[in-house]
């Protein structure tokens, strides 16, 4: 099996942490779903750094993002899949 571009932990999860240098956007991601050993495929939209996050799926403006089965808070604005998410689309709710 080749390794994985992309590491997703939990089935609910709807973004994945890129765990490869130098993703670029049209790269046809392997992703890995940790909890169970699954994996499926997706496309990169964008350039994403290493340890960043991206939509495996669309993402609406005011939905909860999950991250390793936690919500780690709400979009900001509309996310397609394949996106890179991070501060400039992504917002806590702690304040």
């Amino acid at each position: 099996m080749e390794a994985p571009h992309l590491l997703v932990h939990d089935r609910k999860d709807t973004v994945g942490v890129v765990v490869v240098e130098g993703l670029k956007a049209g790269t046809d991601m392997l992703a890995v779903v940790t909890a169970d050993n699954s994996a499926f495929r997706l496309q990169s939209k964008m350039d994403v750094p290493i340890g960043h996050k991206v939509a495996l799926g669309d993402i609406r403006k005011g939905d909860t993002v999950w991250k390793y089965g936690q919500d780690i808070g709400v979009a900001v604005a509309d996310i397609a899949k394949g996106e890179h998410v991070h501060v400039h689309n992504l917002k806590t709710k702690r304040w």
